[in-house]
């Protein structure tokens, strides 16, 4: 027997999930009609969820063996859910998926074919387009990508999605990864395994809102930044040594102007730019130099990446002691 383990990060999934679990319990069924050898296993990951994500959980466990659950005692960010799933997954295969269907279960069968074969370890999705996204989101998400392959040495598919299915050799890379501030997209690549793309068009959430605002996108990007380049740093000495070679030829041009051609030099204007100037310069580099030195403080903590309050099996536990 193989086992298929699918983890689903959750985040105020509470109108999705009766919809997710209904389309992927119906894939599951023609996987595993189709290939007998399948078993699976449902792990959802509660990411500290504000609405009844957790009591539709728990109804769902016990309803049904093949689904598992973690809850988070806070909510520690999808990037900490993925980690905690792919943790505590058990299969021979892992996916890794969201919950309002913006990632379509009926891809799951192609990519288990991909996979099986030995030919790919990894089979993941791209969108082609946006369609339902703002025109102003969806620049800054392809400027971002052209950014990103540019200043780092790790390659990010432009609309790679965390949809992804994986053998338990890459899962098993991505873990011995353990760095706090996370970037999956980042590591997926970063790990490298053969990976198959496959183009899809751009699927709207079945129900609910999306917890990504454009602020929380935006900070997101510059987590993959930080952490898969260091070209901001190069930026910053770039921006000290060409600040200071203009102002050497300034002070030049005003010594030139001032002793052969007699000209008073302008006090005030003058001097207030360049204060700002210089002091934008130097508070810009010191910026990015912070957030790098922030990266690093968070990982010298060596604080745990999430911390479970709840499991399916806990719950069994304290309805038994009652």
């Amino acid at each position: 027997m193989k086992k298929l383990s699918i983890i689903v990060p959750c985040y105020n999934e509470e109108e999705v999930l009766p919809l997710f679990y209904e389309e992927i319990t119906r894939v599951m069924a023609e996987m595993k009609r189709a290939h007998d050898e399948l078993c699976f296993e449902l792990l959802f990951v509660d990411d500290g969820s504000k609405d009844k994500t957790l009591e539709g959980l728990r109804a769902l466990a016990k309803q049904d063996p093949q689904v598992r659950y973690i809850s988070f005692s806070r909510n520690f960010g999808k990037e900490a859910g993925m980690f905690a799933g792919l943790q505590n997954s058990t299969g021979d295969y892992v996916v890794v998926m969201d919950a309002d269907l913006q990632h379509p279960p009926s891809y799951l069968p192609q990519m288990y074919d991909y996979v099986r074969t030995g030919e790919y370890d990894c089979a993941t999705t791209r969108r082609v387009n946006r369609t339902g996204e703002s025109k102003v989101r969806s620049f800054f998400a392809m400027q971002f990508y052209k950014i990103m392959n540019r200043i780092s040495q790790t390659e990010i598919v432009d609309g790679a999605q965390d949809f992804r299915f994986m053998t338990r050799q890459m899962v098993d890379a991505i873990l011995d990864m353990h760095e706090y501030n996370r970037f999956s997209k980042g590591i997926f690549s970063w790990v490298g395994f053969r990976t198959k793309y496959i183009e899809i068009e751009n699927v709207e959430r079945a129900a609910g809102t999306t917890a990504w605002s454009f602020w929380s996108l935006f900070r997101y990007s510059l987590e993959g930044i930080f952490a898969f380049s260091t070209a901001p740093l190069s930026i910053a000495a770039f921006l000290g040594v060409f600040s200071c070679i203009i102002s050497f030829i300034l002070m030049i041009f005003v010594i030139i102007r001032t002793i052969f051609f007699g000209e008073p030099v302008a006090g005030f204007p003058s001097i207030m730019c360049a204060v700002f100037l210089l002091g934008g310069l130097q508070l810009f580099c010191t910026g990015v130099l912070g957030q790098y030195l922030a990266k690093t403080y968070l990982e010298t903590k060596n604080r745990p990446i999430y911390l479970v309050r709840e499991t399916e099996t806990i719950q069994r536990g304290r309805e038994q002691d009652n």
